[in-house]
């Protein structure tokens, strides 16, 4: 098959179309080749999660060793552990000594025992010693996902002596657009772009014209306030500093993406009732993933107990007019999806910072003026539906208007004021959004029908 007959229209390569050599048998290693160097490094890698364990040995071997550690680290960990356990000591040891210093640190962490051990006796020793130092760091910490591979100049030198520097040790530094200066002692005291150092003129002190106004973290900063950083101020890189402000590494926005990645996820599964796993699904075992789920069920089970108790407790009122069965679960599902509907926003605000627990009362008081809105809307067309199926009845269909209006405020209040709650006593927000704020609106929408439905009703 030649190289013209798997291009798509536009001239660009497609996964397809190296799938398509790889499986011919044998594989049609030129063409191959030739495809290969041309593709993005990540489609690549994607490559790699279609094939089986002897195609990925043999598709592997054939990359350029100046290809093979950039597409490694994108290759997803079970993957990459199946090239690891195929290639010789000396291959290992190649592969892992290109990878950018944070890239090895989340290879290392995610592989077994075995591996590792295999793999950090293959490295050089100062390598070593960084990815030792970068894995005591608390997990998800700015530590943990930083790389120690930046671009650090003087604050004395001139700019002739800062393009020397990046010349001499840039190639090997995972971004050289933002520079960092420091003292001797390593203290870091401002942060220059290639743009300014492009612009000024080569006998320039870096001290004179580097900005000071530092956006830095601590090496114990939370990853997800890191993540806040950089979506506040547009960054592309974050320094990184210990307690005497020496600066020790470096996180980058392709990292941070990543982090964004994992926390949305995080908070999805939680607000799912869900217990975070950070494996990927078809890599996760079985019960594994039921115990992930079966904690949460569990509590929404027992936690159900109590609207049965609501129910039992109101079973006079229901012999009298058992018609009020009908819409529990009517006004049960839509407090739950009022509640949520708030819940979801709040989350999000509190996420990207737009909302803080002081803002408490004002949130409340204008989820309570939505709930008013939004209830009156769905109360006005519940009335004619009910007035309409159930013979007409207008108190029947009053008691159940009000206790919809009434629920959907209760359930926009508490669906706002948990989660703020819950982030001012530093629990994560999202690990009450569904669990308690469905239990929650489930009794109290209860409560509310059978009360309203007495006073009205007169049972």
């Amino acid at each position: 098959m030649s190289l013209t007959q798997i291009k798509t229209e536009t001239g660009d390569f497609v996964n397809e179309a190296v799938l398509e050599l790889i499986n011919e048998n044998p594989i049609t290693i030129t063409p191959l080749h030739d495809l290969l160097i041309k593709m993005n490094t990540v489609d690549i890698a994607e490559v790699f999660e279609s094939l089986d364990k002897e195609k990925t040995i043999q598709v592997f071997r054939l990359l350029p060793k100046s290809l093979a550690a950039d597409v490694f680290s994108y290759i997803v960990p079970r993957t990459q552990q199946v090239i690891v356990e195929a290639l010789t000591d000396g291959e290992v040891g190649k592969i892992i000594n290109e990878l950018y210093m944070d890239d090895a640190v989340d290879f290392i962490e995610e592989m077994p025992a075995n591996v590792v051990e295999r793999v950090l006796k293959n490295i050089y020793d100062d390598k070593r010693q960084l990815i030792n130092q970068l894995l005591q760091y608390p997990e998800d910490s700015a530590g943990s996902i930083m790389t120690t591979e930046y671009i650090a100049l003087r604050e004395d030198a001139s700019v002739r002596e800062a393009f020397d520097t990046i010349r001499a040790t840039g190639v090997n530094k995972e971004t050289i657009y933002t520079c960092f200066v420091i003292r001797r002692d390593r203290l870091l005291v401002g942060v220059i772009s290639a743009k300014t150092l492009l612009l000024s003129k080569p006998q320039d002190r870096i001290g004179d014209i580097m900005d000071a106004r530092l956006i830095l973290a601590h090496t114990t900063d939370d990853q997800e306030n890191i993540a806040d950083l950089f979506r506040k101020y547009d960054l592309l890189s974050l320094p990184v500093v210990d307690k005497e402000q020496r600066l020790v590494g470096i996180v980058t926005v392709d990292d941070i993406v990543k982090v964004i990645g994992e926390e949305f996820g995080e908070d999805i599964e939680k607000m799912a009732a869900l217990n975070p796993s950070y494996e990927p699904y078809l890599d996760s075992k079985i019960f594994r993933l039921a115990g992930n789920r079966i904690v949460w069920l569990m509590v929404l089970m027992l936690s159900a107990t109590l609207t049965g108790y609501i129910i039992s407790s109101f079973e006079e009122s229901l012999a009298v007019m058992p018609a009020l069965v009908a819409f529990i679960p009517m006004l049960m599902g839509t407090g739950g999806n009022a509640g949520s509907q708030a819940s979801t926003l709040i989350i999000r605000g509190i996420a990207l910072g737009e909302i803080q627990p002081r803002d408490i009362v004002r949130v409340i008081w204008r989820e309570v003026r939505i709930g008013l809105i939004c209830g009156t809307a769905l109360g006005l067309v519940n009335f004619i539906r009910v007035y309409i199926t159930n013979s007409q009845d207008a108190m029947l269909s009053l008691a159940v208007t009000l206790s919809l209006i009434v629920t959907v405020i209760l359930a926009k209040s508490v669906g706002c004021l948990l989660p703020l709650a819950a982030r001012k006593l530093g629990i994560d927000p999202a690990l009450l959004a569904a669990p308690l704020i469905s239990t929650l609106i489930d009794c109290t929408s209860l409560l509310v029908y059978f009360t309203i439905a007495r006073m009205i009703l007169q049972i």
